[in-house]
């Protein structure tokens, strides 16, 4: 059956119905007897192109919807709920293509935009190494060397989502000056290298690892933004530790929360639980969608915390419910659990990691 084009947040027939088929094919997705690479999930990339969902990001001049960001974390938040791997990746695809349409040059624009928005090519970034990974390296471990024609790219990039897929790679590098270059990196060029996928404890076939740049020619066509002290500092793009990823782990929470519901209809002692954290839940996305509008509820900050922190809790209750069958492969609590884990290393800052830490240890 077609899907239709999900072209405003209250198509909400439209959008359960790629939901509904997330959630169908969610659990092929953490297959432990896969390797990452075999579990790439192309099919449902093809239903977000299908349903438009990648132009939710983009303005109406560049081919999109033009959705408020309101609308878009409201958006995150039912496809967290369906699938957060294929969230995930959409979060990573997103972030490049709106870096590449806010600033790049019209001919590069056409060349990438049209094929990205329709879905017939795939974007990711490459910058956790300018924001949270690694820093604390005294070398940069991706350096952009400046010549005549652009920078030769040398080193590596770690977490790199999807770069087995990618046709552009959105990459931050770091001069010998100190200063940091942002540049829109096709995946043709030669020297561009994805090691194998990390094997990691959850969202597998999101086919994050480390990208290789071996002594790559960019030419200067493809600068987006730099040279500059922190090229990041407001770009556009999902921000380091942003509402997106809040947006994800309040979403993701709904798997856990749905069980813990349809639990409670034969088990009254479970009730009460549900309720608690269905409530703590529906806060979380009012303070979401209230920070998207500007109005300051609570800070950012906090409120990544306390989503982190509802993931957490919602998987581990499903667990504890599910008793002894939920300790067994294959059951979806242990995959919620598993998967609630990842907001915890995911674009955390250190702020948000201290908040949590002391939440764990009792001190708040």
């Amino acid at each position: 059956m077609p899907l239709s084009p999900i072209k405003s947040i209250d198509d909400h027939a439209a959008l359960e119905a790629l939901c509904e088929l997330l959630r169908h094919r969610g659990a092929s997705l953490d297959d432990p007897r896969q390797q990452p690479a075999a579990l790439w999930p192309r099919e449902q990339l093809a239903w977000l192109a299908e349903s438009g969902v990648h132009r939710w990001f983009e303005p109406v001049e560049h081919g999109g919807y033009g959705w408020s960001e309101a609308d878009q974390l409201r958006g995150y938040v039912e496809l967290a709920a369906a699938c957060l791997t294929t969230a995930f990746i959409l979060t990573q695809r997103a972030g490049a293509v709106r870096r590449i349409a806010a600033y790049a040059k019209p001919e590069l624009l056409q060349e990438a935009v049209p094929d990205l928005l329709s879905g017939k090519t795939f974007a990711t970034v490459a910058i956790s190494h300018l924001t949270t990974s690694r820093r604390h390296l005294q070398r940069p471990i991706l350096l952009a060397e400046p010549v005549a024609e652009g920078w030769i790219l040398a080193g590596q990039a770690p977490w790199v989502t999807g770069a087995i897929a990618a046709d552009w790679v959105v990459t931050g590098a770091t001069q010998p000056d100190g200063k940091q270059v942002l540049l829109a990196v096709p995946k043709t060029l030669p020297g561009l290298k994805a090691a194998p996928p990390e094997d990691l404890l959850a969202l597998n076939a999101s086919c994050t690892g480390v990208l290789e740049y071996q002594d790559i020619l960019v030419e200067r066509r493809y600068l987006l933004a730099g040279p500059t002290e922190q090229v990041l500092a407001g770009a556009a793009g999902a921000r380091t530790g942003g509402l997106t990823t809040s947006a994800l782990a309040i979403g993701h929470a709904s798997g856990p929360i749905a069980f813990l519901q349809r639990e409670a209809a034969q088990r009254p002692d479970l009730g009460a639980i549900a309720k608690e954290l269905h409530t703590d839940q529906l806060r979380l996305k009012t303070e979401l969608l209230e920070l998207a509008a500007g109005h300051e509820v609570c800070a950012p900050g906090d409120l990544r915390a306390n989503a982190n922190s509802l993931a957490l809790r919602a998987a581990q209750a499903a667990l504890a419910a599910a008793k002894g069958a939920g300790y067994v492969s294959g059951h979806p609590t242990g995959r919620w659990l598993r998967e609630a884990a990842f907001f915890l290393v995911w674009s955390c800052p250190q702020p948000v990691m201290q908040a949590n830490l002391c939440q764990f240890a009792g001190l708040i």
